[in-house]
């Protein structure tokens, strides 16, 4: 499977995006999530159309444009689907005529015209309802929407015990305490890490999922999704430790204890990223002008208008949900846009989050924790 998807998807070209992206997201003070690979799939499925400067630019960062991101989102995106419990789709909207080729290029793509309900409607099916709708208003001035899916849900494969449940503190990045829910079980063997590289330490607990429910024998095998929960040095940013969730394996070292067991608190983040200037920051700029050159796309001259994240991160007794909703907006070119040693792994202060894929190497959702956890059932 990891090779399958390094094959299809350039995950380092994924893993270097989320790098780049997540300094952008903010300090070590504040929530927040966010899917690297929902926005490279978004972009790359736009750059797909892209032509000259506006390519170059877009290539460089994604590592992709034109037909050779046609080719990595369709077959990226079939991978992906080769991980259990996780669903991705595309779609796009428009009110200007999309060139027969750029549709044919991207197989798994539907298109349709522009209609607000309809595109609320497909996001809410998408995302299981973690989003229920757009994370942008549609306006007149809108040609064009192209909206990626990612979403997951999962049991864990050895799920927490209720009763285990209970109020424990937590540390905001201020360093107020809390009582806040906590879950509490034992680590597997092998499923608990230290991280040192030259990004900075950092102690990793993954939990595994287990398979879906209505999985039977006849069942294609496919790969559960990876969730890492990693804790950093106290004040490190976000944008170190995140990373360090798909450190290679020679940066890891087993932790020198008979057993490991978690402290993880129950949390639930929602977060919308307007992601115009995080992205003119890391170079691209051609793309949002009245001089953009998306010629592969349509007939038309347009440009992006809007690139808008809602993303969802849920982690309780039972299991994970996880969902992103990543919209592009364009517009007409012309117009203007927005009892052994035992080891307890306490997530008692801010800490991050990352779902991969079966492969252990696309980061599928990031996440921060850095104020009170809220209780997803509360």
């Amino acid at each position: 499977m990891t090779e399958q998807i390094e094959k299809a998807l350039p995950a380092a070209e994924v893993r270097r995006l989320a790098e780049r992206w997540l300094p952008h997201l903010g300090g070590g003070d504040a929530d927040f999530a966010c899917s690297p690979t929902g926005l490279w799939l978004a972009l790359a499925s736009v750059a797909a159309g892209a032509r000259g400067r506006t390519a170059e630019e877009l290539r460089v960062l994604l590592g992709a444009a034109g037909e050779e991101a046609s080719a990595a989102v369709t077959e990226g995106a079939r991978a992906l689907a080769g991980t259990e419990a996780l669903a991705v789709a595309t779609g796009v909207w428009s009110r200007l005529p999309v060139y027969r080729a750029y549709r044919e290029a991207l197989p798994d793509i539907g298109f349709g015209p522009m209609d607000p309900d309809e595109i609320d409607a497909w996001v809410d099916r998408a995302t299981g309802g973690l989003v229920p709708r757009l994370p942008v208003r549609i306006t007149e001035a809108m040609q064009l929407v192209l909206v990626n899916a990612l979403a997951l849900k999962a049991r864990w494969a050895l799920p927490f015990e209720a009763p285990t449940t209970r109020p424990k503190p937590f540390a905001d990045a201020s360093g107020r305490q809390h009582e806040v829910a906590t879950m509490h079980g034992p680590v597997p063997p092998g499923q608990a890490w230290d991280v040192t590289s030259t990004g900075g330490d950092a102690r990793v607990v993954e939990l595994a999922c287990a398979p879906p429910e209505s999985a039977g024998p006849a069942a294609v095998p496919s790969a559960a999704a990876k969730v890492r929960f990693v804790l950093g040095a106290p004040g490190a940013e976000p944008a170190q430790v995140l990373p360090l969730a798909w450190a290679p394996a020679e940066q890891r070292r087993r932790i020198d204890a008979g057993a490991v067991r978690v402290a993880l608190p129950k949390l639930s983040l929602r977060t919308t990223v307007e992601a115009v200037r995080h992205l003119e920051e890391l170079g691209i700029r051609q793309a949002f002008l009245a001089s953009a050159d998306f010629s592969g796309l349509s007939p038309e001259e347009i440009a992006v208008s809007q690139v808008v994240q809602e993303t969802v991160v849920k982690v309780a007794e039972q299991g994970v949900e996880a969902a992103a909703a990543t919209v592009v907006a364009m517009r007409g070119a012309g117009a203007h846009r927005p009892s052994e040693p035992t080891e307890l792994i306490a997530y008692d202060r801010p800490f991050g989050i990352v779902v991969l894929d079966g492969s252990g190497t696309v980061p599928l959702f990031t996440a921060w924790q850095a104020q009170v956890p809220t209780d997803p059932e509360s």
